[in-house]
């Protein structure tokens, strides 16, 4: 009878160091979900769906935001979110006819930076037909500048491409640089002869 309580003694003794460790992760865990928490406090989220925004100048549109979902973050510095796609249409401003356009899964809009983010899938087409596709694209609305840190793949109108390392340009995409840049161009034989 009495080894049977030493067992229980020592099994107790066993399990002990095991319980503190169990309930010290659970403290950590919930430290982290305080955390958390206390971060999020005070953000307020107004979603807006089926989202459609012209913006013009002097009564001249200059490009139409489409979405199906806009989440409105109010933090230090404020966001809106699109997570389930996004498409910019661009238009010229003497003609009023549609010169470009960007088409991407997700974007994000930080309106004090004037910075308009395009992540995945991101597809955009200038007035000339070409198109550009890579994973990330930003857009500075303050310096009319477009460019990507990430592959991107260039397709010319004539059916010429370019890969490139990353790629900057106005925010027309008629004056782009890629680095380190490869391509495909087609060339007519009876033209070199």
């Amino acid at each position: 009878m009495l080894s049977g309580v030493k067992h229980i003694k020592g099994l107790r003794l066993l399990l002990l160091p095991l319980l503190a460790i169990f309930i010290s992760s659970c403290v950590n865990d919930l430290n982290k979900v305080k955390e958390i928490a206390s971060t999020e406090m005070g953000v307020v989220v107004s979603p807006t769906k089926g989202v459609d925004l012209i913006m013009s100048d002097s009564a001249r549109v200059q490009l139409h935001l489409i979405t199906p979902l806009m989440l409105q973050y109010q933090t230090k510095k404020p966001y809106k979110l699109m997570p389930h796609g996004v498409k910019v249409i661009f238009y010229d401003k003497e003609t009023l006819k549609e010169s470009g356009n960007i088409v991407a899964d997700t974007g994000i809009s930080h309106d004090d930076q004037k910075l308009i983010e395009f992540h995945k899938n991101v597809v955009a087409t200038n007035a000339k037909g070409e198109t550009y596709k890579s994973d990330e694209l930003y857009w500075d609305q303050a310096t009319k500048k477009v460019y990507s840190h990430k592959p991107v793949q260039v397709t010319m109108a004539g059916g010429n491409v370019m890969n490139g390392d990353s790629f900057e340009s106005d925010d027309k995409f008629l004056h782009p640089t890629l680095k380190s840049s490869t391509g495909i161009f087609h060339v007519d034989e009876k033209v070199t002869q």
